[in-house]
């Protein structure tokens, strides 16, 4: 029976894909409701919002999302950061381009990462110049430059930004702390202006990714997780970061003045780097987490309505 079910729901994936999309352009809030409520059994509850999800779901309707467009923008966003102070914690750019056509392929190193600035999971990387398919390149980042991301999961902030290309270096996962096959994430939760946990994202395939949080005084708390087949809590201990004090202090000056954000770094060589700012982790379903520690990154994010 259940093959049948799981056929059937295959089946069925198009037509909700479409369905889902026809929401979040239209009515982005009914979506973000059904995605809550497929997590967590219950609607959002808007007059009194209390877990992280469900604050995260207010503001995006409710709140002053003015700048969400410029921190969630990965290439206006550095200048953010360099406002900030935190310039030198900036990927080394390459170039940036607003269609795929314009790429100045002859002017990037051998080895490079390009994204687009307005999308999730949005990235390619070059380890080999020589052995590049530049025509399969440019298919797939016109694509995307296409693509209206906003509307996957109900994140209008995304409708204002202008879509574009970014080269950046290629930054060494053999100089990490620990051996992982992909960059470690230090995926701070910062509330205005104070940095609350840091989740650690490693190992990370298009599948599975291997997951741990600490607390600021480098603490490990796998009961704040739930495992699963794609989130998997590792039992793997990760030395303290060289540069811990660095980033917690670049997570304070950046989340200062905005309720909650996510602020992920990177540390290579002991260096930190600045990854990206996140206004709406998972979109507000941050299935990875326990109940019990959603309500507890909720009571940290202070709305207007508490």
């Amino acid at each position: 029976m259940s093959s049948i079910i799981k056929k059937i729901r295959h089946q069925l994936r198009p037509l909700r894909v479409r369905y889902e999309h026809f929401l979040g352009i239209h009515f982005p809030k009914k979506l973000a409701n059904i995605r809550y409520k497929q997590y967590h059994g219950k609607d959002i509850d808007w007059k009194h919002p209390k877990n992280i999800d469900e604050k995260i779901s207010w503001m995006k309707f409710y709140g002053d999302t003015s700048e969400w467009p410029l921190l969630a923008d990965k290439y206006q966003v550095r200048q953010y950061v360099e406002e900030r102070g935190l310039g030198d914690m900036l990927v080394p750019l390459y170039g940036k381009w607003d269609c795929a056509e314009d790429i100045e392929w002859d002017l990037l190193p051998n080895q490079f990462v390009m994204k687009t600035n307005h999308g999730s999971k949005t990235i390619l990387i070059c380890k080999d110049k020589q052995r590049l398919d530049i025509p399969a390149w440019v298919r797939q980042f016109n694509e995307w430059l296409h693509t209206d991301f906003s509307s996957i999961h109900g994140e209008t902030h995304y409708r204002n930004i202008k879509p574009c290309i970014i080269a950046e270096q290629l930054l060494d996962v053999e100089k990490q702390p620990v051996k992982s096959s992909s960059l470690i994430d230090y995926k701070i939760w910062a509330f205005d202006g104070k940095p609350f946990c840091i989740w650690c994202c490693l190992n990370r395939t298009p599948k599975t990714v291997d997951v741990i949080t600490y607390d600021t005084n480098w603490n490990p708390h796998p009961e704040y997780s739930v495992s699963s087949s794609h989130f998997r809590l590792t039992d793997e201990r990760l030395p303290r970061p060289a540069s811990l004090d660095r980033m917690l202090d670049a997570a304070a000056r950046l989340s200062k003045g905005h309720p909650q954000v996510r602020v992920d770094l990177y540390e290579v060589d002991g260096k930190p780097y600045f990854g990206e700012m996140t206004l709406t982790s998972s979109s507000g379903v941050n299935c990875f987490y326990t109940e019990d520690f959603l309500l507890q990154l909720g009571n940290q994010a202070k709305l207007p309505i508490d």
